[in-house]
């Protein structure tokens, strides 16, 4: 900044003193040389003011302004925050720091309107114009449009990679999350690691070591059985799995971004407490940087190296469930995650665009978060919403098989004969969006979340109006693949009788007395869901999971939010 401050200074002296040559030349007196002098004591006094503070621009970190006489330089990625009122250095949280105060003389430097100077051409200061990587508002072509995928997919459900191009999905997304990377205890702190280990918190969540699973195998390790070109990997090539998949597919999908989605409902054990102070959280994001970014895998069944993933990721999302509380028994949780939640935020926002600057590109930083109103309290809302790039609001999963009555899994509307009580007769998708909204969220940082599965109970009375609807269940109907969960592709053709909802707009099955009960999404659902988007200037739609709709006849749908 002092360089800069002295290249102006010497500028204007430049020009002021050719000025008062001319004037000499046309017959200008003692006084003319009074004034410059004064002149040039002042423009030698105070710093030449940056460009001003615009609230409807975004700045990059770097980025420098004036406001009133005093310019900043921004810590991070920031937009709509006042630098008067949001600065405190780097490490606090703020996204300003002041650097002093300016002059607000007339400097050859560009001005909105043109100057008399000869020099309009900008200058070498960094501004808060547009930089050659892209901001976080609405693309020109649309709205955001992605899902996630699931590195089990693979597995049983015999999802790969190569089923998103052969589907023609990929060519319907914006972005693909791909869950997930998991946090552990390393280093005297926490970071991202890449570990072959089934999770034992899945059959036994008071396991001492609950939390700690991995799979590497799957993400950069195992041969794929179908690969999205059709081409065979080399035995001895540095990256396998599910990485160099999605490396083609972003090859032959040039508009495609993919995000390594961290945490998620098994491997948010961690967050807390890495989150826990500045060190832990700098040592915790430049991990994660390190691996998934960088590209920086640990050599393991012949594969990795350093370098070997550099070019597989776009950004990160953090799905952190829950902040303060919520998530599975075995998580961290205080209450100070939810300063903390933001604090994290910020620190993956200022490594991102510090890599972003050496590698020419932004890399986007993205966010889960549950839809209810007590876990959106749990969180800075308007504070952290800021370092995001996008929210995507999980607004699903608002009953399930865990409760002893049937009601619905995403429901857009509230229903005056919903027998819920406290918080959760609250869980609704537009209330969830008009709540994150109320908290400070703008729109254009809002997803809207869409299940590509149902939830479903066993054992349900017909009830009164023949339907189940709001009856008693003896327990979690039982999926293909778990308990109380069912993918979009099997209840399609599920024998049964389906109602629409006429107030919420959830679809719904019932096998008949003593049966199953499920509600899902379909398309007629999803359309519905679709118009609200874009009825509520939303920034897009997301889904989960890709591989609960095989065919692509959910995601043709989503994507008309585009």
């Amino acid at each position: 900044m002092e360089n800069v401050i002295l290249k102006n200074t010497i500028k204007n002296m430049v020009l002021l003193l050719a000025s008062g040559g001319l004037l000499a030349a046309c017959g200008g007196d003692s006084s003319n040389s009074a004034a410059q002098s004064k002149m040039l004591a002042a423009s030698a006094s105070a710093a030449a003011c940056s460009a001003p503070w615009v609230a409807s621009t975004a700045y990059t970190g770097g980025a420098t302004v004036s406001y009133n006489g005093v310019n900043y330089k921004a810590n991070y990625w920031t937009q709509g925050n006042n630098p008067a009122t949001s600065n405190g250095g780097p490490g606090t949280g703020q996204p300003w720091t002041k650097v002093d105060d300016c002059s607000a003389t007339p400097t050859p430097t560009p001005t909105p309107t043109p100057t008399p100077t000869p020099t309009p051409t900008p200058t070498p200061t960094p501004t808060p114009t547009p930089t050659p990587t892209p901001t976080p508002t609405p693309t020109p072509n649309g709205r955001e449009v992605g899902s996630y995928f699931t590195q089990w997919g693979v597995y049983d459900r015999d999802y790969e990679v190569a089923n998103i191009q052969s589907s023609g999905v990929a060519g319907k997304l914006t972005f693909i999350n791909y869950a997930f990377g998991n946090i552990y205890a390393k280093n005297g702190g926490y970071e991202c690691g890449m570990i072959t280990k089934a999770e034992p918190g899945a059959s036994n969540p008071n396991a001492p070591d609950a939390g700690t699973g991995g799979d590497a195998e799957s993400d950069y390790i195992r041969t794929p059985k179908r690969t999205v070109d059709g081409q065979a990997i080399p035995w001895d090539a540095p990256l396998s799995g599910n990485f160099l998949q999605f490396k083609k597919l972003k090859a032959l999908n040039p508009n495609l971004k993919v995000l390594i989605s961290l945490g998620g409902w098994s491997w948010s054990k961690n967050f807390s407490v890495g989150s826990a102070t500045d060190a832990l959280r700098k040592q915790l994001v430049r991990s994660c940087i390190d691996i998934y970014l960088k590209g920086n895998l640990p050599v393991q069944g012949g594969r990795g190296g350093p370098g070997a993933a550099k070019g597989v990721f776009d950004g990160i999302d953090i799905d952190w469930e829950y902040p303060v509380g919520g998530g599975q028994p075995y998580n961290t949780n205080s209450p100070a995650d939810k300063r903390n939640y933001t604090l994290l935020m910020a620190e993956f926002r200022s490594q991102l665009d510090a890599l972003g600057a050496i590698d020419g590109k932004r890399y986007l930083l993205t966010a889960a978060v549950g839809a209810g109103k007590d876990k959106v309290d749990n969180t800075e809302a308007a504070l952290y919403s800021q370092y995001m790039d996008w929210i995507n609001v999980m607004t699903y999963d608002f009953h399930g098989g865990w409760e002893n009555t049937t009601n619905f899994n995403a429901h857009l509307y509230a229903d005056p004969n919903d027998p819920s009580v406290g918080v959760v007769r609250e869980y609704t998708a537009d209330k969830s969006i008009q709540y994150m909204i109320a908290s400070g969220v703008p729109r254009s940082k809002l997803l809207f979340g869409i299940p590509f599965y149902g939830r479903g109970w066993t054992g349900v009375a017909p009830g009164p109006n023949g339907n189940g609807l709001y009856q008693s269940a003896t327990g979690p109907a039982q999926g293909k693949y778990e308990s109380g969960i069912e993918d979009y592709q099997i209840l399609a053709t599920k024998p049964g009788t389906r109602y629409y909802h006429p107030v919420t707009k959830q679809l719904y099955l019932y096998t008949g007395a003593g049966g199953q009960w499920w509600s899902y999404d379909d398309a007629t659902v999803i359309g519905t869901k679709v118009q609200y988007v874009k009825d509520q200037n939303l920034r897009g739609a997301f889904s989960w999971e890709l591989d609960g709709d095989p065919s692509g006849t959910l995601a043709t749908e989503v994507w008309k939010a585009r």
